[in-house]
């Protein structure tokens, strides 16, 4: 299933004209990107819980500037997030 544009949960986000959407455009502006850069194409997030002090999730640093990598060449604008590794 082909989710167009106007679906996207990151559009709903960015693309309203209310105060929380307003709020996610400035985070984003802040960030160096303009608002064209994230209405013109769907946001991924990847979440990635390496660590220096996890040893076991060592390898997940390479894996998420992989899957970056891929996102940007499916067209999309991949955002990496960190998540708390209990191992």
């Amino acid at each position: 299933m082909t989710k167009s544009l106007a679906d996207l949960r990151s559009r709903r986000w960015f693309a309203a004209s209310d105060m929380r959407a307003f709020a996610h455009r400035q985070r984003i502006q802040q960030m160096g990107l303009r608002r064209e850069d994230v209405l013109s194409r769907p946001i991924v997030a990847i979440v990635n819980t390496w660590s220096d002090l996890s040893p076991c999730h060592a390898h997940l640093r390479e894996r998420a500037d992989s899957v970056k990598r891929g996102v940007l060449m499916a067209g999309g604008y991949p955002f990496e997030l960190p998540a708390m590794s209990l191992g």
